[in-house]
């Protein structure tokens, strides 16, 4: 072999090894972060009036049926009472 032959090589080595020990180091170097959905990321909020859910108003109360979690009853603050048999896709 060459002289030019071995510097190529060890050039070509050192170069490898340097992004492989660089790539492990940029891999590792990542912090796991906590999940946001957690218990004390939503402590804080409570339901609120926030104004009109319908053409007609506020909503004023809302009940869900405790054996079929699919009929909910939506009071009106006009007035109106709405219910839904889809947990909300439809109204009547």
């Amino acid at each position: 072999m060459t002289n030019y032959t071995l510097k190529m090589k060890k050039i070509t080595l050192l170069a490898l090894g340097f992004f492989l020990v660089l790539g492990n180091l940029m891999g590792t170097s990542q912090e796991k972060t906590e999940s946001i959905s957690n218990k004390k990321t939503f402590e804080g909020l409570k339901f609120r009036s926030v104004g009109p859910a319908f053409m007609s108003g506020r909503l004023s109360d809302i009940a869900i049926d405790p054996i079929n979690e699919n009929v909910w009853y939506a009071a009106v603050s006009s007035g109106g009472l709405w219910k839904t048999s889809n947990a909300g896709t439809t109204w009547k």
